[in-house]
C-alpha cells in the first residue's frame, strides 16, 4: 500500500456524480489512497499525463487485474515491444485511411439505417434506440463480427465492462462477464473461416493476417468491444444531451463558429466516457512525496485530470470553443486509444450531424440520468422531434 494520505468516498454517491468527490480531492489530497476502491488515485492532469508514460513504475501488465483474467491479456494490459508489436498489427484497421476509406462510409450508412428506423414522431430513448444501435453497428464492421446483432454487441460490453469495474467481487456480475466472453468466442469461431477464404480490413481478419495467436486474437477483440461500444454510444447520446442543454453551443455548430468535433471533444473532456485506467506498480518508487511499493494499485483519473482547475479554464463549463489541447480523454502515453480516429469520425463527421440535421425540432422531454466513473455516460434520455428528414 502507497504513503498516500487516505481519503473515503461514498461509493454510490461517486458512481452518481463523481465530480465533486473528485475535486475535492484534487484540493486536499491529490494523491491518495481510497479504500472502497482498495487503489492510490491519481488526480491532477499533469501529474497523470506525467506518470502514464513511466511505465517502468506504473505498468499496464496486470496479470491478476480484472481485465486480464477476465478477458485474457490484450494489447492494452502489456508494455513496451509486446504492446507495440501487437498495436501496430492492428493498426490497418484503425489508420485514419482506413477509417476514411472503408469505415466512414459505413458508418453512414449503418447510422441512416437507425434514423429511419425511429419513426416520424419521436418519443424514444437516445441511449437505448439511437445511439446504441449506431455504435454498435459500427463495431460490428470494425472487429469482423458482422454475424452478432447490435443488440448482442452492446450486451457483451456491457457485460465486460461491468466486470473490469467490478472492485467489490460481486459473484453474479463475474459470471455475467463470463457468459458475454463465451457469447464473443462463439461469433469468432464462427466468423474465422470466412475471413480466411476473404481477409478484409477488420480487428479480426488483420490479427489473423500478421499471424497473432488465437489468444491473442480474442482478447484484443474483447478489448475493443470492451471500449468501442461504450465510449461511442456514452457520447453520442452524452454529446447530443450537453447540446440541446446549451443552445447557444449548438447554435455556433450550425452557425459555422465551431466544429461537431470540437463539440465532441469538450464533452469528452467534460464529462469523460472513460474515466479511468488502471496501473499495476511494478517497482518501488517515489512520485510527487507519496511512496508506492511493488504490486500496489494505482488509477489514473482522467475525468478529473479533464477538470482539473489549474489546467482549464472554469473545467465545470461545457464550452466547445476552449482550448482542448492539453485534454487526456484518449490517454496520454504509449497506450492512446488506438481506436480514437474511428471514434472520431463516427461521432463527430456521422452520428451528431446527421442525428441534428434529420431529426428536426430534436429535444429533450424528460430526466436525463447519468451514471458511472470509470466508465460514464447517460443512462437514459428521452427525446421528442417534430419531423425525420
Amino acid at each position: 500500500m502507497s504513503t498516500a494520505p487516505v481519503f473515503e468516498i461514498d461509493p454510490k454517491a461517486f458512481w452518481d456524480d463523481p465530480y465533486p468527490t473528485l475535486a475535492k480531492m484534487r484540493a486536499e489530497a491529490p494523491i491518495a489512497y481510497v479504500p472502497q476502491l482498495g487503489a492510490t488515485l491519481l488526480t491532477k492532469r499533469d501529474s497523470i499525463f506525467e506518470n502514464e508514460k513511466k511505465i517502468e513504475i506504473f505498468s499496464s501488465d496486470q496479470p491478476e487485474g480484472l481485465m486480464t483474467v477476465l478477458m485474457g491479456q490484450n494489447m492494452m494490459r502489456k508494455d513496451g515491444a509486446a504492446h507495440l508489436a501487437e498495436r501496430k498489427a492492428v493498426f490497418p484497421t484503425v489508420s485514419p485511411k482506413t477509417v476514411r476509406d472503408v469505415w466512414k462510409a459505413q458508418f453512414e450508412a449503418a447510422t441512416a439505417e437507425v434514423l429511419d428506423r425511429v419513426g416520424p414522431e419521436g418519443g424514444v430513448d437516445m441511449v437505448a434506440e439511437i445511439a446504441r444501435p449506431i455504435s454498435g453497428e459500427a463495431l460490428k464492421a470494425i472487429t469482423g463480427l458482422t454475424n452478432m446483432t447490435w443488440q448482442e454487441m452492446d450486451r457483451v460490453s456491457q457485460g465486460m465492462i461491468d466486470g473490469c469495474a467490478n472492485y467489490a467481487g460481486d459473484p453474479e456480475v463475474e459470471a455475467h462477464c463470463h457468459d458475454c466472453t463465451a457469447s464473443i468466442d462463439r461469433h469468432i469461431d464462427a466468423r474465422i473461416p470466412a475471413l480466411r477464404e476473404q481477409p478484409d480490413h477488420s480487428l479480426l481478419s488483420v490479427q489473423m493476417q500478421a499471424g497473432l495467436s488465437d489468444e491473442q486474437m480474442r482478447a484484443n477483440v474483447k478489448l475493443a468491444i470492451s471500449g468501442g461500444q461504450n465510449e461511442p454510444r456514452d457520447a453520442i447520446a452524452g454529446a447530443v444531451w450537453a447540446l440541446l442543454q446549451h443552445p447557444a453551443q449548438l447554435a455556433k455548430v450550425r452557425g459555422g463558429e465551431a466544429s461537431w468535433l470540437q463539440a465532441f471533444e469538450e464533452y469528452a473532456r467534460w464529462v469523460s466516457p472513460i474515466g479511468m485506467s488502471p496501473r499495476r506498480v511494478a517497482q518501488r518508487a517515489e512520485v510527487e512525496g507519496v511512496v508506492f511499493e511493488p504490486e500496489d494499485r494505482v488509477f489514473l483519473m482522467f475525468g478529473s485530470g479533464n477538470r482539473d482547475e489549474d489546467v482549464f479554464e472554469r473545467p465545470e463549463i461545457f464550452d466547445i470553443t476552449r482550448d482542448l489541447a492539453p485534454s487526456i480523454s484518449f490517454g496520454a502515453g504509449p497506450h492512446f486509444c488506438a481506436g480514437a480516429w474511428a471514434s472520431k469520425c463516427l461521432i463527430a463527421e456521422v452520428a451528431l450531424p446527421m442525428i441534428f440535421e434529420r431529426l428536426e425540432g430534436l429535444r429533450l422531454v424528460g430526466e436525463t440520468r447519468f451514471g458511472g466513473w470509470a466508465f460514464r455516460g447517460p443512462l437514459t434520455m428521452p427525446v421528442a422531434w417534430d419531423q425525420v428528414r
